[in-house]
């Protein structure tokens, strides 16, 4: 199926999974049933080891599949190019996220919004949902990011967005891990676009286990969000 050829443009479900047997199905089944058959939901299979991708398959994504393992980031690149609509949904394959929220995100287009970003930290965290120590870690980048990029945002590691299609597409966007939320948010603001956040609920994970590393990733998006501000693009 070419780019040309493909369902409705005017909004697609773009997700990364790595191990989310046991989830990814369910995912893709309740957006569809938010979204409606018309509309794309692509899975990128960043180089599963399980049933992800036939899971994913069967419960009506269109499914990228990737090899090795490369990271979130790097899976959500490979999404976003192989997407021609004009708004985008990123949200979890681990069953955190609540699809039946994305109306409340798509209630937020309009004209110069560049990302309607779901804050957990607005909304409703789930007991589980979080471990404490990544809460007061995301807390503080946030916090910091904050006075970078003179934005009062809560919550700047979101997964659960709605991103303007050619404004994402227009950026060169390099995070291979999850300093991509960062980076994508960064340069929208940096472009000019308007962000602004809704109240999300974070449930406890549906199945698997997180490949967030705590020092690690930190480390990549603090270093990230600096670089932005530093450079500037």
């Amino acid at each position: 199926m070419t780019k040309a050829t493909r369902k409705a443009t005017e909004l697609a479900v773009v997700m990364a999974a790595h191990n989310e047997a046991g989830a990814v199905g369910q995912v893709v089944r309740k957006c569809r049933s938010v979204i409606g058959d018309n509309f794309d939901i692509v899975v990128v299979d960043d180089g599963s080891t399980d049933a992800t991708a036939a899971e994913a398959a069967q419960a009506g994504a269109r499914v990228l599949k990737l090899w090795p393992n490369g990271g979130k980031g790097a899976a959500m690149r490979v999404g976003i190019a192989e997407s021609t609509a004009e708004w985008l949904i990123f949200i979890d394959a681990d069953g955190q996220d609540d699809p039946a929220e994305i109306p409340l995100l798509l209630a937020e287009r309009g004209e110069g919004v560049g990302l309607v970003n779901g804050s957990r930290f607005l909304g409703h965290l789930k007991q589980g949902s979080i471990h404490p120590a990544n809460r007061i870690g995301n807390i503080a980048l946030t916090r910091l990011f904050g006075k970078l990029f003179g934005q009062p945002i809560t919550d700047s590691q979101a997964g659960f967005r709605l991103v303007r299609g050619d404004a994402v597409r227009a950026l060169t966007l390099r995070g291979d891990e999850y300093e991509f939320e960062t980076e994508v948010m960064g340069k929208l603001l940096l472009k000019g676009y308007r962000v602004i956040e809704v109240p999300v609920t974070r449930d406890a994970r549906a199945a698997g286990s997180t490949d967030f590393r705590r020092v690690r990733n930190g480390l990549r998006i603090l270093r990230m969000m600096v670089g932005l501000r530093l450079s500037r693009r």
